[in-house]
């Protein structure tokens, strides 16, 4: 399991450059905190019940972020 949050610190990386290059440095270091977050869990050499939970709540986490975000601050069909 501390393999697959090593992939998830990758792929979080890889999208910190792409926005770094697409000019959008706030999303950017936002990527940035989640692959050290990935990273570092990953060599804790944790339980596979601890690094399940911690995904669980990296995931209750995002949703709660994504639908705060998505029914409070996005403005549909602002330009």
């Amino acid at each position: 399991m501390d393999r697959m949050f090593r992939v998830l610190a990758f792929w979080t990386g890889i999208f910190t450059v792409m926005f770094l290059i697409g000019d959008m440095p706030k999303v950017s270091v936002l990527f940035l905190a989640q692959t050290v977050f990935f990273l570092t869990v990953s060599y804790l050499n944790l339980s596979e019940r601890m690094y399940m939970y911690l995904f669980g709540a990296y995931c209750t986490v995002f949703f709660i972020g994504f639908t705060y975000y998505s029914n409070f601050i996005l403005v549909p069909g602002f330009e």
